[in-house]
């Protein structure tokens, strides 16, 4: 966990009684500039609205208009848009497929929680990853239940026999993305599966989610690390939603 201009290992506090305390400070990640509300997990209104990372392309990248001449930052668009991308399944709540750039492999799975990952296709750029992961979204699950994924592992799945099953169902779109990209637009990967494994010791079977918004102080022993959460015994509390928030953490 970054706190300021520190880095604090979180897995050594497994156990302990800690507090995160919120200051009622919050400032844009981008600019800077002190904001009251925080918008896009961190930036203040001005920049969610003219940044290229803020657009909803970043949340739909089958809607990404760099192409168009209209992104909105095209230098930001070439170094984070038009790279090789990675399509996968993975293994969080269930089954699901996403989307993540070649430098953020395993991070993004870690970030998600997922306990099971399979790169299946490399593209050459984010739209067309997009592309590919509406097509497969027609047969499994593009998001991640985070209640049911807080609960407990999900039960291990054959992700590559899966792979083989949906390949065939999403040949004919994968072919009209050839014949618009280029044949070397959607490489077909023949990966491992990656198992990844979390420091948790307790799992909640009810999930309740602390807010700083309504609860500056949030306390408890800490039982868990998952995907962007921290567990309590008697909540959960998802850091990623409250970047750019001034927080002190205390242990006991």
């Amino acid at each position: 966990m970054v706190i300021g201009e520190q880095e604090l290992e979180l897995n050594t506090l497994i156990g302990k009684q800690i507090t995160l305390q919120y200051s009622g400070h919050i400032d844009c990640q981008h600019c800077g500039r002190k904001t009251k509300k925080s918008y896009a997990q961190g930036f203040c209104f001005p920049c969610m609205q003219k940044l290229a990372q803020c657009d909803m392309c970043i949340m739909k990248p089958e809607k990404c208009h760099f192409e168009q001449g209209t992104c909105r930052e095209p230098e930001w668009g070439e170094r984070h848009c038009m790279i090789p991308h990675y399509v996968y399944l993975a293994n969080t709540s269930g089954l699901k497929v996403g989307i993540t750039r070649h430098t953020q492999i395993p991070t993004r799975w870690i970030d998600q929680g997922a306990s099971q990952a399979l790169p299946i296709f490399k593209v050459s750029t984010r739209l067309q990853s997009g592309l590919v992961e509406v097509a497969l979204a027609e047969f499994i699950a593009d998001k991640t239940n985070w209640r049911t994924m807080l609960k407990g592992n999900a039960e291990p799945l054959d992700l590559k026999a899966l792979a083989q099953a949906l390949k065939p169902k999403i040949a004919e779109k994968l072919a009209s993305v050839r014949l618009k990209y280029g044949t070397d637009a959607v490489t077909e990967l023949d990966e491992e599966v990656i198992d990844l494994h979390f420091p948790v010791t307790q799992y909640l079977s009810k999930i309740s989610s602390f807010n700083f918004d309504k609860t500056p102080e949030v306390s408890g022993i800490l039982v868990g690390i998952k995907g962007q959460y921290l567990i309590f015994e008697t909540g959960v509390i998802n850091l990623r939603k409250f970047t750019s928030y001034h927080v002190s953490l205390h242990v006991a």
